[in-house]
C-alpha cells in the first residue's frame, strides 16, 4: 500500500519509505534502537519521511478542500480514498493482516499533520483506528484477518460504537444489551455520536451482558457487520465543528450476531474498550496539536501582514506575547503526546500520560484557536478566514474520547495512587 502511494505521489516522499525499509527499521516502532541512550527527541529517518508524506498530502488534498467540506458537511470520501492509496489510513493494522503495523508515535505524527489541514477529515480517518484498536488488542487470528485484513484490501471505514444518549462519559451506565440465544447473541439498544456511523463497514459494539456483575465484568465487545438486519442508521448530525465527519445515532433492534464475533471473552468488553483509549487518546491529542499549530501559523502570518499605527501588529507586544504563548503551548502539548505514544510503543502502561496529553492538548487547541481569532480581529469572526473554523473545530477535543474532566479524574487517581505508594514524583 505504501509503495503504491509513493508511486502515485512521487513528490511526497523518497523511495526509501517502503515495506522493506520499514521492516528493517527495528519493527518501525518509536525511536530507533541505535539512538544514544537517555532522553531523545529526534525522529528516525523513516518517521521524518512519513511526516513529510502526510504533510504534503495535507497541503495538496486536505487544505484546498477543507472549507468546502465544512460548509456542506459532505463526507470526504475521495480524500479518504486517496489517503488509503498512499498508506495514511489504518496504520495500526498488523503486518500479518496486510497492514504496516506502525506504532502509536508513528500514527501520532500522521494525525498531527492531517489535523493541521482539517480536524473533521482527520477525525473521519482516525475513527478507523479507534474501531480497529479493540480488535488489535483482543481479537483472535480469524477475527483480525477477517475484519482488519479487509481494511487493507479496499478503502473501507469502520466505527467504535460505545457512547449512548444517556451515558456519555459514564460508560458504566450503558444500556445496550446482548442476550445469548443458542449459539448466537441478540443485541438491542441505541448508540449516539458515532463517528463514521453512516459510512462504516463494521462496528465495534459494547453491550451489557450481565446486569448483576460489576462494571469490569458486565460488558462484552462484539464485532458487528454494518449490513446486519435490525441496524438502523440515524440522520447525520450537524455539529458546531468538524462537519466533514459523519456522526450519527445507531439503533440495534434484535440484531443477531454469531458467537464467533464475540471479541475476547464474555464480560471482558469494558477492559477492551477502555484499553483502546491508551492507543487512541494520544492520537486525538496529536490532532489537537495539529489544530493548535495551524492556529499559531495563521495568526503569525496575519500579524505580519496586518498593520495598525503604521506597523505590523506583530510588532506590538500584546500580539507578540500571544504568539509566544501559542508556541509554548503547542510544543509542550506535542511533547506530552510523544511521551504517551512512546510509552505505549515500549510496551509500558501509558494511561496516565495519555490522559495528560489529551487534556492538555485539547485545551491548548482551544486557547490557540481563540487567540488566533482575537489576533485576526473582525476578520477572525468572518467565515472567509480560516480561524473561525479552527475555533469551532477545536471544542470537540475537550469532549470526545473522554471529556477534560474525565481525563483529570484519571490523572488525579494516578497522582493519589503514587502518593499512597510513597512515590516521589
Amino acid at each position: 500500500m505504501f509503495s503504491r502511494g509513493i508511486t502515485k505521489f512521487s513528490s511526497c516522499a523518497r523511495p526509501l519509505l517502503t515495506r522493506k525499509s520499514i521492516a528493517r527499521s527495528v519493527t518501525y516502532r518509536g525511536f530507533a534502537s541505535e539512538a544514544a541512550p537517555g532522553i531523545g527527541f529526534g525522529l528516525t529517518d523513516e518517521q521524518k519521511e512519513l511526516q513529510e508524506l502526510a504533510r504534503k498530502f495535507t497541503a495538496n488534498e486536505i487544505i484546498p478542500n477543507a472549507a468546502h467540506h465544512d460548509r456542506t458537511g459532505e463526507y470526504p470520501t475521495e480524500i479518504l480514498k486517496k489517503a488509503w492509496e498512499v498508506g495514511l489510513l489504518n496504520l495500526h493494522v498488523p503486518a500479518e493482516n496486510g497492514g504496516l503495523g506502525l506504532g502509536v508515535l508513528d500514527c501520532a505524527i500522521v494525525s498531527e499533520e492531517l489535523a493541521y489541514g482539517c480536524t473533521g477529515i482527520q477525525t473521519a480517518a482516525e475513527a478507523n483506528g479507534l474501531a480497529e484498536a479493540p480488535v488489535i488488542i483482543a481479537g483472535n487470528a480469524a477475527q483480525k484477518q477477517k475484519y482488519l485484513g479487509r481494511m487493507t484490501e479496499e478503502p473501507l471505514m469502520c466505527a467504535y460504537c460505545v457512547t449512548e444518549p444517556g451515558a456519555g462519559s459514564d460508560v458504566a451506565g450503558l444500556q445496550t444489551r446482548a442476550v445469548k440465544k443458542g449459539d448466537k447473541w441478540v443485541i438491542n439498544g441505541s448508540k449516539m455520536w458515532i463517528t463514521n456511523g453512516g459510512k462504516a463497514n463494521w462496528y465495534f459494539v459494547l453491550a451489557r451482558t450481565d446486569d448483576k456483575a460489576s462494571t469490569g465484568k458486565a460488558f462484552t465487545g462484539f464485532i458487528v457487520d454494518a449490513d446486519t438486519p435490525g441496524i438502523t442508521v440515524g440522520k447525520k448530525e450537524i455539529n458546531m465543528g468538524q462537519r466533514a465527519s459523519d456522526t450519527r445515532g445507531i439503533t440495534f433492534e434484535e440484531v443477531v450476531v454469531p458467537e464467533e464475533n464475540v471479541l475476547g471473552e464474555v464480560g471482558a468488553g469494558f477492559k477492551i474498550a477502555m484499553g483502546a483509549f491508551d492507543i487512541t487518546r494520544p492520537l486525538v491529542a496529536a490532532a489537537a496539536v495539529g489544530l493548535a499549530r495551524r492556529a499559531m501559523d495563521e495568526a503569525a502570518k496575519y500579524s505580519l501582514e496586518r498593520k495598525t499605527m503604521g506597523q505590523p501588529i506583530a510588532n506590538h507586544q500584546a500580539v507578540a506575547f500571544m504568539l509566544a504563548d501559542m508556541a509554548i503551548g503547542t510544543d509542550a502539548a506535542r511533547n506530552l503526546v510523544w511521551k504517551a505514544a512512546w510509552l505505549r510503543d515500549q510496551g509500558k502502561r501509558n494511561t496516565y500520560y495519555a490522559s495528560m496529553a489529551k487534556a492538555f492538548a485539547s485545551e491548548i487547541a482551544n486557547k490557540n484557536a481563540a487567540d488566533a481569532v482575537q489576533i485576526f480581529g473582525g476578520n477572525g469572526f468572518n467565515s472567509e478566514y480560516p480561524v473561525e473554523k479552527l475555533m469551532r473545530d477545536a471544542k470537540i477535543f475537550m469532549i470526545y474520547e473522554g471529556t477534560s474532566q474525565v481525563q483529570r479524574l484519571v490523572i488525579s487517581r494516578g497522582v493519589l495512587d503514587m502518593a499512597k505508594a510513597g512515590y516521589v514524583y
